[in-house]
């Protein structure tokens, strides 16, 4: 059974402020605020077609994140803005000893990292976010799963690590940048995939489990799985809804 993705959660402390800082970074809109989640929509010709939900969690930080957002700098004078902007509505530079023309490290008010990127072909038909970025200790066999629980492709063009795009060919990369030595900590952000409609969850997270994910929670009466990929990085499979 077929899964796609459908939506990218970020846990966090004070959803409001971080989704705030999140709207206003990307141009988005607030489509839904309740005090346990809020949503931010893409535009519709922004190419972003998953649900970006920032979820209240009480549990402290357990490291960094291998699961990170990588936005676009379709120009110098755009990238050199969006990192501006970001430093004033309360982000931070992350890696200040970093030497490196290719992006510009920062992180958000909650301390989650994320890149912005120096303007390039592969990301001119991206939106406000390039790239998910997966760090990865085995880069072709977390690309080769994801591709199975996502159906996207390999790219055809050269990258500098495994990457997955919409058969589209538009929206975000899914991309597989080297891990370091250490294992996932409690990721922040989080994915969800479902089956389509008239497809069967219970099925699909099988099939998953069956490409090296395991097991984590869920499942019974509750309409979803909570998996990890074969790295430990945690993701749910949904019950089937509509493709977009």
């Amino acid at each position: 059974m077929s899964t796609r993705l459908v939506n990218l959660i970020v846990d966090a402390a004070e959803p409001r402020r971080l989704a705030a800082f999140w709207a206003d970074l990307l141009g988005w809109p607030i489509a839904l605020a309740t005090p346990e989640e809020v949503r931010v929509r893409a535009p519709e010709d922004d190419g972003w077609d998953l649900g970006l939900r920032f979820v209240l969690t009480t549990a402290p930080r357990n490291g960094g994140n291998r699961v990170r957002l990588a936005l676009t700098g379709p120009t110098p004078e755009r990238m050199a803005d969006r990192i501006a902007r970001a430093l004033r509505l309360g982000g931070r530079r992350d890696d200040p000893g970093r030497d490196d023309a290719a992006w510009e490290a920062l992180a958000d008010p909650e301390g989650n990292g994320f890149r912005v990127l120096a303007p390039g072909p592969l990301y001119n038909h991206c939106g406000a976010i390039a790239a998910i970025l997966i760090d990865a200790a085995d880069q072709d066999r977390l690309a080769a799963f994801w591709a199975e629980a996502t159906g996207r492709v390999r790219a055809r063009v050269p990258m500098a690590w495994p990457a997955l795009r919409a058969a589209s060919g538009t929206g975000p990369w899914l991309e597989f940048p080297p891990a370091s030595a250490a294992g996932p900590g409690g990721n922040r952000l989080r994915l969800d995939v479902a089956p389509p409609t008239g497809g069967d969850h219970d099925l699909a997270a099988e099939r998953l489990i069956g490409l090296g994910a395991r097991r984590i929670g869920g499942g019974g009466d509750l309409p979803w799985h909570v998996l990890a990929d074969p790295e430990g990085n945690e993701f749910r499979v949904l019950a089937p809804r509509p493709r977009s």
